[in-house]
């Protein structure tokens, strides 16, 4: 057996022949492959910190839906390098290392709201082309059948993509969203009973590209809706409002100490990390590489080592306590890439 470092070494140099940040197909190297080289397929890196994983194999992607379901990271929809909306589905194997695409969405879309619950994939409207229309088309993923179904589509008026999105007790909450400008509308949609909740409290303020978390605090389930934009890139806030379904009411947490818009956010442990985002008008790019944590319990914020590829435009998802973001865009707007990153802490 070789160390865990020069086999995630070899790991990662393999994967660096598949698509990379470029626009080619040729995808990454699968399972079988890497066991023939003689290279175990141990997706963990050595140790705490940032550390790159087999890039997007169809290539670059932005303004996706990330959730993790079973053992793998999911990747949906979203912009391709030529702002091309995709209804591309791929899926990240932690134990194996590889990717393996996954049946597309019913549409192509970009912005999607999509949360699991009891081992299925919900996706709950999205936006649609370059004009950024919203849908409210619904559908459910079952990875037993690799098959999505259409489900219950949201209200008539409550159509958005890029909403602050969490599952708390069978229901899928989404705060916030794009619908032709920011909006502050909460819905809830309930998955054993296919329906939409009416006459939630809505945001204490317009909100869209915010990163939604569902976190636990006293024994209670609780939404996070974090940062985001009241309508420009520019406008991005520090805002931390936490909703609770039980009480039905917001209430302001403290704020994230880096303000953005378009930033990954994923439960991690007791934590929940943000990475990311864009409007930073300190960088040329526009893109942020910070990294704060939220403890939820205490109410407090810390910072995390900076990102090595500083991004936006994805989402991010936790599996074994470890922080995955794929895809985004390392410019403000459209500058999709196809990098896959994970932070241990």
């Amino acid at each position: 057996m070789r160390p865990r470092s020069l086999r995630w070494l070899m790991l990662t140099l393999l994967s660096l022949g598949g698509a990379g940040c470029g626009d080619d197909d040729t995808g990454t190297p699968d399972a079988a492959a890497l066991v023939d080289a003689g290279v175990a397929t141990d997706a963990s890196p050595p140790g705490p910190g940032w550390a790159a994983l087999p890039a997007l194999p169809r290539g670059p992607r932005q303004e996706t839906a990330v959730v993790a379901l079973g053992r793998s990271i999911y990747v949906l929809g979203g912009f391709d390098r030529a702002s091309a909306v995709v209804p591309t589905v791929e899926a990240f194997d932690v134990d194996t290392g590889a990717w393996r695409d996954v049946a597309a969405l019913p549409e192509p879309l970009h912005h999607v709201n999509a949360a699991v619950v009891d081992g299925k994939l919900y996706v709950l409207g999205g936006l649609r082309t370059l004009s950024f229309t919203p849908v409210g088309r619904s559908y459910v993923y079952d990875p037993a059948g690799n098959s999505w179904t259409p489900r219950a589509a949201m209200p008539a008026g409550s159509e958005r993509g890029a909403a602050c999105t969490g599952a708390i007790a069978g229901k899928i909450f989404l705060a916030g969203g794009f619908a032709g400008g920011a909006v502050k509308t909460l819905s809830a949609y309930d998955v054993a009973a296919d329906s939409w909740e009416a006459g939630l409290p809505d945001l204490p303020e317009v909100t869209d590209h915010g990163a939604g978390v569902a976190v636990t605090v006293n024994g209670a389930g609780v939404l996070l809706a974090i940062g985001g934009r009241a309508g420009a890139i520019g406008s991005h806030r520090t805002t931390v409002q936490a909703y609770d379904p039980v009480q039905r009411a917001w209430s302001p947490r403290q704020a994230m100490p880096t303000s953005r818009g378009g930033a990954a956010a994923a439960v991690v442990g007791s934590l929940v990390i943000v990475a990311g985002g864009e409007g930073n008008s300190a960088a040329g790019s526009g893109v942020f590489a910070t990294v704060e944590a939220y403890d939820p319990v205490a109410d407090r914020w810390t910072s995390l080592p900076d990102m090595t590829t500083p991004r936006h435009g994805t989402g991010a998802a936790s599996l074994d306590g470890r922080f995955y973001m794929p895809g985004g865009a390392d410019r403000q707007a459209f500058a999709a890439v196809a990098t896959v990153e994970v932070y241990t802490p």
